[in-house]
């Protein structure tokens, strides 16, 4: 094999493996976003000791909506507007303040803490079914007049938020 041939397979198998690799991790591995709030130069530069803030953003998944359901005695299948799932979580935040010892030199710290939780959420949907019955037999085949039913299925969110609250030494 000639030196070019040997550079330009190693090459193609390269680039197969990264895109092999690339095609099996997720594009997003991560749940949230970190946000920090950068208060270094206003420290330095007032010389005093600030408190640390910093926050999550979750990011949203949609989920799969359910499909129609038959049912018997219904013409129009149940939950013509299906509700859409998806999942992510509510904002975390976080702050650390300086807290002057009143004994002794130095600082202690409060610490405030709401980490990001996780948020499962439906959306709305809508049921409707038609003013007819299906075929009945007794009718010579003609369906029968009933009283058109709409419903509207209620939006659901589930999460439980927490919050976290301490004290803390050094600097």
């Amino acid at each position: 094999m000639k030196p070019t041939t040997r550079g330009t397979l190693a090459a193609v198998i390269t680039c197969v493996a990264a895109a092999a690799g690339a095609a099996a991790t997720p594009a997003v591995a991560a749940g949230s976003v970190p946000v920090p709030v950068p208060l270094d130069g206003v420290e330095k530069s007032l010389n005093v000791q600030l408190p640390k803030v910093g926050g999550e953003l979750p990011l949203p998944v949609p989920g799969k909506p359910e499909g129609p359901q038959y049912v018997e005695g219904r013409l129009i299948p149940q939950g013509a507007v299906p509700q859409l799932p998806l999942s992510g979580g509510l904002p975390g935040a976080g702050l650390r303040a300086p807290l002057p010892h009143v004994l002794g030199d130095g600082f202690d710290h409060v610490e405030v803490g709401t980490p990001a939780s996780d948020l499962r959420t439906l959306t709305p949907g809508l049921s409707l079914d038609t003013p007819l019955t299906p075929p009945n037999p007794d009718n010579f085949g003609l369906p029968d007049l009933k009283l058109p039913q709409a419903a509207v299925l209620t939006p659901l969110l589930q999460t439980v938020p927490g919050a976290n609250l301490g004290l803390a030494g050094g600097a």
